[in-house]
């Protein structure tokens, strides 16, 4: 497989605070790789930064081995779709004006959308089951709905590569596996996909690969055997972990185990909003 990203010695953050540090890995094509950790371990951060969206505070990043210092917005756009974790959508857009920005990076600002544009869009949304939202203005659907129009854009826009910061936020059972599914099959015919995800057990169950951010940079990278070890967890999350093998569907599933700590401050929390 060949080298779509390389992450030399980054460090990454917010202004003069550093988050990550000292970050190297590379991805190769066909990849599904899941970024997990927990909250405030800098997964987002990571992931914008190799999007451009945030100042390299040092090292370098190689995107299809070019600098991406050097690459214009159009190109990036061409190579990488990213979803975003947050995003503010005004001016009253409908679903099917949002999901067509998908397809900007490849029209000249003279041009309109063709009937290839039309039919791509529409294909999309049906996937993401938003086709019924169609002429809705995006202001007016549930956080679900939105974020299944934003997929849906992500994946009109037609990329090798796909950035997905927590894909499934807002979503249901039903459609969180769906949506971990279908990148799978994305990165069988060649795509590659990184996304950012709190469903350890989705990721353990689709993902090839993992990064286990935490403490300021990778703690672990692997196959999800390899990454989704008690040890790892337990130091990452700050909290015991339990790692167990269903015997039934074969699945990794990851339980956290109260301390002794925690729960002496529950009993003294219940204690206090309980009594009389």
């Amino acid at each position: 497989m060949d080298t779509v990203i390389a992450v030399n010695d980054l460090s990454a953050g917010y202004q003069n605070k550093s988050i990550l540090n000292n970050v190297s890995f590379s991805v190769k094509r066909g990849e599904m790789i899941g970024i997990i950790g927990p909250n405030g371990a800098g997964k987002s951060t990571l992931l914008k930064t190799i999007r451009g969206l945030l100042p390299k505070q040092k090292g370098s990043i190689f995107l299809f081995e070019t600098d991406i210092d050097a690459l214009s917005e159009r190109e990036f756009a061409r190579n990488v779709a990213y979803l975003q974790q947050h995003v503010d959508v005004s001016f009253g857009y409908t679903g099917k004006e949002l999901v067509m920005a998908g397809r900007y990076p490849y029209l000249e600002w003279w041009q309109g959308e063709s009937s290839a544009d039309e039919t791509i869009v529409r294909q999309c949304m049906e996937y993401t089951g938003v086709w019924d939202l169609a002429d809705t203005s995006v202001e007016q659907v549930s956080g679900g709905q939105k974020q299944r129009i934003l997929l849906a854009k992500v994946l009109a826009q037609k990329t090798p590569i796909l950035f997905l910061d927590e894909p499934t936020t807002g979503l249901d059972i039903v459609y969180q596996e769906e949506i971990f599914r279908f990148c799978e099959t994305l990165c069988k015919a060649g795509k590659t996909v990184i996304m950012v995800a709190h469903e350890l057990n989705l990721a353990a169950k689709f993902c090839n690969r993992l990064l286990l951010v935490a403490s300021g940079g990778i703690l672990a990278d692997g196959s999800p055997e390899e990454v989704l070890d008690a040890g790892h967890l337990s130091i990452a999350y700050n909290v015991p972990v339990k790692v167990i093998k269903n015997p039934n569907s074969g699945g990794i599933e990851i339980t956290t185990l109260p301390s002794r700590a925690e729960e002496e401050r529950k009993e003294s929390l219940i204690k206090v909003i309980c009594e009389n």
